[in-house]
């Protein structure tokens, strides 16, 4: 594997997985985001089926690598029974959602063939 700098990030993801069952949860933490993260952080839209390589529901939370620090220690206290996958977004969306991921919860198997993997 190559090193990478730092500068090589441009941005971070993390997306909460939810289903039916957990749904009511995500939205009560999609709006905690949105009030305790507002301005730090772009809200993506909530889907309510499989998205991408994501197996799960879920909703994307964006945001500045200057951030990562407040926003992952914030999911990770905050998360409740939901998990949550980051990644980082350096070019290469094989390469950050396989070998860079960052799990809160519990972690799945992504549907890596969506990235041509």
């Amino acid at each position: 594997m190559n090193d990478l700098a730092i500068s090589s990030v441009a941005s971070w993801h993390a997306h909460v997985y939810f289903d039916a069952a957990s749904r009511d949860a995500a939205f009560a933490l999609r709006e905690q985001v949105l009030a305790q993260w507002d301005g730090k952080m772009e809200m993506g839209r909530f889907h309510e089926r499989p998205v991408g390589p994501h197996p799960l529901w879920s909703y994307q939370i964006a945001f500045a690598p200057e951030h990562f620090a407040g926003i992952a220690t914030w999911l990770t206290l905050n998360h409740g029974a939901l998990d949550v996958f980051m990644h980082p977004n350096t070019g290469d969306s094989l390469r950050d959602h396989r070998d860079c991921a960052v799990w809160i919860g519990h972690s799945h198997v992504l549907n890596l063939h969506a990235l041509g993997g």
